[in-house]
């Protein structure tokens, strides 16, 4: 009996004596600054105050306009509740029956008390001192933080890293970037790589590591810095289609020209499916065929084209916003998306920031615009001649976005850039010939109502061939009633009639012998149309030859991210 009770002394004395010590240290710790962030948005009703207090994070949410006594009380309350839990705890055994005394939490800024009626919006402000008992917190109101930060989940060497990054509170031109990377595989030691946002591993990094310290960071200040550490990085595929065309694209062109892309980048919704590995695609290898392993080369072809618009068809939602808008972000451009009703893929029109302002959208799905603008009215009415190909137009979610710019340094010329992908079907001519009349209707008004004067860029995949009534229409200027697309879909859906085109237009590539090329079909679907009386062709860029399209018998391939080849031009004001 006197043994345990010799036992039991000495259990209690260690546990006093580690609580002493416990509360020595922190009270010695909490002498020094530590650090409050709080959140206040105009825009919400609420704000939240986040701090460490003894080892726990706490994240409070109050109303903005709740007086301060009350936050503070808040604060107070729970360090007793949390004592007096701790004192009832079983593993306290001190016997000690006191209850807990609560701290004095006040704030103050600029060394005078903040009064407790001051509504939370007003009390915390940057710069404010929170004194808990003897702890001092500095409070940092909106200080610049990523919400968002990650880096690609496959890397291969050669080509760019672009993380995703989403600041709020800062902007990413005033964000500090310091890359690492391993200096022997699996090991834990790193030697600085670069200082920019972006980096591009060489062969020498295949098989090890990169790390980012990326910082948040405004005009004013920084927030507080994440590292984040990536996948292995894997080898390249070596020679790409689009190597050889770089060297005409080196430097973003000057004022008086823009360099145009439009490009069919395969949607990964399509690229996956069991029809395109075994049937579409069977000869391109599987990982090849992969989202992770395409983003890696469309990032790098696209970001070495330097172009002033990037018009892409097939664009999955996720590749847009946590791809390709950060990739080419960090490369001076920004992107606008529209989705296909019933899709997960649609259009994506980018432009250079520091040369073209963004004034205004006017996108629309053709169908709805066909049944609900008075403006299709008449087409309405011709095509309700036939009510099988009228079922069939109203039934696609084909859509046009189209984005009006205008240069920065001269608001004269603005410019209506249209992006498209029509109805894909081989039978499906004369349902394109109706989409696309409807579009054409549809700029006329943008461009003569909307914004008179303004010129016309007309990118896309057309699905329709040099010889097609749509290339004939927006070529030529007009299509016969008796042109051979208005019976490609059989007898039963014959609506013959004559289109006529409002614009000037012309293929700025002319009529490549394709921009598709698979398997089973190659031909030109992909255009670039514009008027020739205000924007002359200065230069195309040169197709990939015919040996670096079927190295790997047809696209896609490990070398070539998609089944169509980008079209790239520059054009030049007159």
């Amino acid at each position: 009996m006197l043994r345990n009770f010799v036992k039991r002394s000495r259990f209690l004395s260690y546990s006093c004596l580690s609580s002493w010590v416990h509360h020595l240290f922190f009270g010695r710790y909490y002498k020094t600054m530590e650090r409050a962030v709080v959140r206040c948005v105009p825009s919400e009703s609420k704000l939240t105050i986040s701090f460490t207090l003894d080892g726990s994070q706490k994240h409070m949410l109050r109303d903005q306009n709740e007086e301060l006594g009350k936050v503070l009380a808040r604060i107070s309350n729970g360090i007793v509740k949390a004592q007096n839990k701790a004192k009832k705890s079983k593993k306290n055994q001190c016997n000690d029956p006191s209850t807990a005394v609560a701290p004095t939490v006040t704030l103050h800024y600029k060394g005078d008390f903040v009064p407790n009626k001051v509504p939370n919006v007003d009390a915390w402000q940057d710069g404010a001192v929170l004194h808990v008992g003897e702890v001092r917190y500095n409070i940092e109101r909106n200080p610049p933080v990523f919400t968002t930060a990650e880096l690609p989940v496959t890397l291969m060497a050669g080509f760019p890293i672009c993380p995703k990054l989403e600041v709020e509170f800062g902007d990413l031109s005033h964000c500090i970037f310091r890359w690492y990377k391993q200096s022997a595989a699996n090991e834990d030691s790193w030697v600085e790589a670069g200082a920019e946002r972006v980096l591009t591993p060489s062969n020498g990094d295949i098989g090890l590591k990169v790390k980012l310290k990326c910082t948040p960071g405004n005009d004013a200040k920084y927030g507080v810095a994440k590292e984040l550490v990536s996948n292995i990085i894997e080898a390249g595929p070596g020679a790409c289609t689009f190597d050889s065309r770089h060297p005409y694209t080196q430097k973003v062109t000057d004022d008086s020209t823009l360099r145009v892309v439009s490009y069919n980048i395969l949607a990964d919704i399509y690229a996956q499916t069991d029809l395109s590995k075994t049937v579409l695609y069977p000869y391109c290898a599987p990982y090849a065929l992969g989202v992770d392993y395409r983003q890696n080369l469309i990032k790098k072809e696209l970001v070495g084209y330097n172009a002033d618009i990037i018009c892409l068809q097939e664009v999955d939602k996720g590749v847009f916003s946590d791809s390709l808008s950060p990739a080419l972000d960090a490369f001076g451009m920004q992107g606008v998306f529209r989705i296909k009703e019933k899709q997960h893929e649609g259009l994506a029109t980018y432009f250079r920031k520091s040369k073209l302002q963004l004034l205004s959208q006017h996108d629309v799905i053709l169908s709805e615009a066909l049944k609900n603008d008075s403006l299709h009215l008449p087409l309405l009415d011709s095509l309700s001649k036939n009510l099988t190909l009228s079922e069939k137009v109203t039934q696609r979610s084909t859509t046009l976005q189209v984005t009006v710019f205008q240069p920065l340094g001269d608001a004269s010329k603005p410019i209506c850039v249209a992006n498209t992908h029509l109805y894909w079907h081989p039978k499906g001519g004369n349902i394109r010939l109706i989409q696309i009349a409807i579009a054409l209707r549809h700029l006329k008004q943008v461009v003569s109502v909307e914004y008179p004067g303004a010129s016309l860029l007309f990118l896309g995949d057309f699905n329709s061939s040099p010889s097609s009534g749509v290339f004939q229409l927006l070529s030529q200027g007009c299509v016969p009633a008796t042109h051979p697309d208005w019976t490609s879909g059989g007898p039963e859906e014959q609506c013959p009639m004559e289109l006529n085109n409002p614009f000037k237009l012309q293929s700025a590539c002319g009529e490549p012998a394709y921009t598709n090329y698979v398997g089973a079909f190659h031909g030109c679907l992909d255009y670039i149309f514009t008027e020739p009386q205000i924007l002359s062709v200065e230069q195309v860029i040169p197709m990939p030859n015919h040996q670096e399209v079927t190295t790997h018998h047809a696209l896609p391939s490990v070398s070539h991210p998609s089944d169509h080849i980008a079209l790239v031009c520059d054009l030049k004001w007159k």
